[in-house]
């Protein structure tokens, strides 16, 4: 099984004209609205899925210390707040562990590298998270 895959439960939302529907996801470390990537009459339901962030990642600004050192999800309006052990690559990109799950993340500026393995809150816009099924 791939590290960045999580099980997780789904409950679809209001339908709306985006190109892909909002959902309810619900994890062991709690629960926000993101964006269904797969077949829209499977969006509710347990999968095993992937996630994806694409707002940038900028130390300071959307990416702080977590008050706390243990994983969360939980949504604040129209933001998703994810915390977890920050993971930094050789190649300049990041991960946070959220548990024994993986999100990848881009960088917009460089984090300095005291902060690998520190734990870390991200607060990103719902609309720019996203799961994706995981095909086995």
């Amino acid at each position: 099984m791939d590290d960045e895959a999580m099980f997780v439960r789904t409950q679809s939302l209001q339908r709306t004209p985006q190109q892909h529907m909002p959902v309810r996801v619900h994890t062991p470390m709690g629960s926000a609205v993101v964006l269904w990537h797969g077949a829209p009459q499977e969006a509710d339901g347990q999968h095993l899925v992937e996630w994806t962030v694409d707002e940038a990642i900028h130390w300071g600004q959307n990416t702080h210390p977590a008050r706390a050192p243990e994983p969360e999800l939980r949504q604040e309006g129209d933001q998703v707040l994810m915390s977890g052990r920050l993971r930094l690559t050789d190649d300049g990109a990041a991960c946070l562990q959220m548990g024994h799950w993986q999100v990848l993340l881009d960088l917009v500026s460089p984090v300095p590298g005291s902060l690998d393995g520190s734990w870390v809150q991200i607060s990103v816009g719902s609309a720019s998270v996203a799961l994706y099924p995981y095909q086995i």
